[in-house]
């Protein structure tokens, strides 16, 4: 893990990289021992499950368009210049349900095994895949609701 001084391009992720992680374009833009921060195009009628970082708080600057945060029951809207703060160890949910594209910035501190966690999701479909996956590298996805 390097932290070069530079400018990472607009249009580039380190080392060209980037992913498609359920749905989701993200771009890795810095990665530190200390933190990691990538750049995501997140599609409308897109979602990343509620989850918990038992190791790392997570926020999330909006670019472009609107998001949905849930913390449980409460669900708070992110517009352009908002910035959403998950505490570590605080479940939460990421929702687009705004009718059109987002793109916003995430960061995590520390970085931990979210990078490599992201690699291994690459356009993994299956969601039983996408829970032991994120098991394995810090990232614990709630179960479903019942019905009730």
């Amino acid at each position: 893990m390097t932290n070069i001084p530079g400018i990472t391009p607009a249009s580039d992720g380190l080392d060209g990289t980037s992913w498609n992680v359920v749905g989701h374009t993200y771009t890795p833009k810095l990665l530190s021992e200390n933190a990691f921060v990538w750049h995501a195009v997140i599609p409308d009628g897109t979602f990343v499950p509620p989850h918990i970082h038992p190791t790392q708080d997570e926020w999330i600057t909006m670019l472009d368009g609107a998001l949905e945060v849930e913390f449980g029951a409460d669900v708070h809207r992110a517009g352009p210049g908002d910035t959403i703060r998950m505490p570590m160890g605080l479940a939460h949910g990421i929702f687009n349900r705004s009718g059109a594209e987002a793109t916003c910035v995430f960061g995590v501190a520390p970085s931990r095994k979210l990078y490599a966690l992201f690699g291994a999701l690459d356009g993994v479909t299956d969601p039983a895949e996408l829970v032991r996956l994120s098991a394995l590298h810090e990232v614990d996805f709630l179960p479903p609701p019942e019905d009730g």
